[in-house]
């Protein structure tokens, strides 16, 4: 992607959504893709956005496990201590279907055993962003350091 990467941190769950919502825009799509970013422990966007085009409806934790290595190479540069934040994207109503939330568990079914809590998920369809996931722990850290810092 081309376009200039936000420079200001996000520092919150809400902030990530509307971050999203802005790289995303108008967010809506013709097929499924999901898209991944990364956020540095201080809350700043890397300059990497990439869209992985032509998802299947139901996950496969083959995909996932890929996507997983992807993060891998990304985020050793960084130390290895990145938030991965991934966006579904499909056409169709707003809302999360079976088929949302179905992606969602293989994410944890995967994820969670090697980021703990780095990683995050949203949807993005009909026009809205909303989070599949909880990221609140790993964004209170940088918080956290912020507040340490003043």
């Amino acid at each position: 992607m081309t376009t200039p990467m936000p420079t200001d941190p996000v520092r919150s769950a809400l902030e990530l959504t509307t971050r999203w919502a802005d790289l995303l825009a108008p967010p809506l799509f013709a097929s499924r893709s999901i898209w991944l970013s990364w956020l540095t422990p201080d809350g700043r966007q890397t300059p990497f956005l990439v869209p992985v085009e032509e998802v299947p409806a139901r996950p496969r934790h083959r995909l996932v496990a890929e996507l997983l290595a992807l993060h891998e190479d990304v985020a050793a540069p960084a130390g290895g201590d990145v938030l991965l934040a991934m966006a579904l994207c499909r056409p169709g109503p707003p809302g999360a279907t079976a088929d949302d939330r179905a992606w969602a568990d293989v994410f944890r079914d995967v994820l969670d055993d090697a980021l703990g809590t780095c990683w995050s998920l949203h949807l993005a369809a009909g026009g809205r962003v909303e989070p599949l996931t909880d990221v609140r722990y790993f964004l209170d850290r940088f918080a956290a350091a912020e507040d340490g810092a003043r």
